[in-house]
């Protein structure tokens, strides 16, 4: 799998989080990063020849949808990032994460579910 640049994540964000859609609805839901449609037209049409979207051309308006998974994507991502910042590192790599940005209690009960059910299974 092809690793995504951040302009293409953005991308696909949108996508797993909207569902199939036209360049023009990526594009509006990508506006506060001050792209320009046709540099959206252009990023889609390079994740299309890298096999990141998919794109449906039987109508005017070309639909895209992501090919790619988010879990795996992330995963990739992840694993990528815990072997070059953190050294292999699951719990520097947590630690590093939980105290850079303020945790809700709902993210924290989920992450104290998560620790419990890994440690019954060790």
């Amino acid at each position: 799998m092809i690793q995504p640049t951040d302009a293409e994540l953005k991308i696909l964000n949108v996508l797993w989080e909207r569902g199939a859609s036209t360049v023009r609805e990526v594009h509006e839901a990508l506006l506060q990063s001050e792209t320009g449609y046709t540099t959206t037209l252009k990023q889609l049409q390079v994740m299309f020849d890298k096999k990141l979207v998919s794109r449906d051309d039987s109508s005017r308006s070309h639909i895209y949808r992501a090919k790619v998974s988010q879990e795996k994507t992330q995963g990739k991502l992840l694993d990528s990032l815990l072997e070059s910042a953190f050294g292999g590192s699951t719990s520097q790599l947590f630690m590093r994460a939980l105290s850079r940005k303020k945790t809700s209690p709902a993210e924290l009960k989920e992450i104290k579910a998560l620790l419990d059910t890994l440690e019954d299974d060790a």
